[in-house]
């Protein structure tokens, strides 16, 4: 557990190199990482794997680039032993139990064919996802090959062991539960995940949904607010708070008038500013808001 939160610790730290875009330590910290044992639960459980990568992107450092490139390399290798030892032990046959007459009556050929293992179809490799259902519809079979794409951006689906071609099947056909057909709404609602999950600036959500804390039925009906990256969220809650700020100033300023009426709710409770938004010896602009419905014009 130690080790497994000191690995954290390092690629918390690596990201938020990564986020400054400033990779100044990354080399006292890859440094460490080299000195820790890593296990292949300690490479799935902390993601330090896209850390390191990440910054090998984005450093200009040739021994940074060097150091994570070898960490990269030996952890690949870790994970490529565990898949093999797993293909192994599915090749395995299982024992053979025969009885007494069956050995007497079989013949030698038969019986070596019996216990001939059959090698394991891609669903015992697949992930912990249901099964998705097969489609011949060659709209919904592109779509689902556009979703692939976009959950393989960057190779993080490496790091998962998931079964892209298996995760974009289940994601499409809870849409597609959804509508019925492959109409409009449909393709756009496939547009919005494909556009999301390739997005370089939103990493996170295409790494939740590939580890699995974002099943495919949440991703197939998310909005596009929710899928936004940490960001894009906060800015756009920053600008909700600035247009809220100035529809209250403009409110609270400015003069309270009967002259006008509304051309909406035809209402005569107003309030209006005078500003020169032309040359001086133009008359000012007067600007109006209804104190009843909100609605804003301006007066020459």
């Amino acid at each position: 557990m130690a080790k497994d939160a000191e690995v954290e610790r390092i690629a918390k730290k690596l990201d938020k190199m990564v986020h400054k875009k400033n990779t100044d330590g990354a080399l006292d910290l890859l440094q460490e990482l080299k000195n820790i044992k890593m296990s292949l639960e300690t490479l799935q459980s902390t993601r330090v794997g896209m850390s390191v990568n990440a910054v090998r992107k984005l450093s200009s450092d040739e021994e940074v680039q060097t150091l994570a490139k070898g960490l990269i390399k030996s952890w690949k290798k870790l994970i490529d032993g565990a898949e093999k030892k797993s293909e192994e032990k599915e090749m395995k046959p299982e024992p053979l139990v025969r009885s007494s007459s069956t050995c007497k009556d079989s013949g030698h050929e038969k019986s070596h064919k019996a216990e001939e293992p059959q090698t394991p179809s891609a669903s015992s490799r697949m992930t912990s996802f249901p099964p998705a259902p097969v489609t011949s519809d060659s709209v919904r079979n592109k779509c689902r090959e556009l979703l692939v794409s976009a959950l393989q951006t960057d190779g993080d689906y490496k790091s998962y062991g998931v079964d892209c071609a298996h995760l974009a099947a289940q994601i499409e056909d809870q849409i597609y539960q959804e509508f019925k057909s492959t109409d409009t709404k449909y393709k756009s609602r496939l547009r919005s995940r494909i556009s999301n999950l390739k997005d370089q600036k939103n990493p996170d959500l295409r790494r939740n949904v590939l580890c699995g804390h974002i099943g495919p039925q949440r991703i197939a009906s998310m909005s596009a607010e929710e899928m936004a990256s940490a960001e894009l969220k906060q800015m756009r809650e920053t600008l909700t708070k600035e247009s809220i700020r100035e529809h209250q100033l403009s409110r609270v300023g400015g003069t309270e008038t009967d002259m006008f009426v509304c051309s909406k709710c035809k209402g005569n409770n107003c309030t209006y500013n005078q500003v020169q938004t032309r040359s001086a010896d133009e008359p000012m602009t007067t600007f109006v808001v209804c104190n009843n419905c909100g609605h804003r014009w301006k007066f020459c």
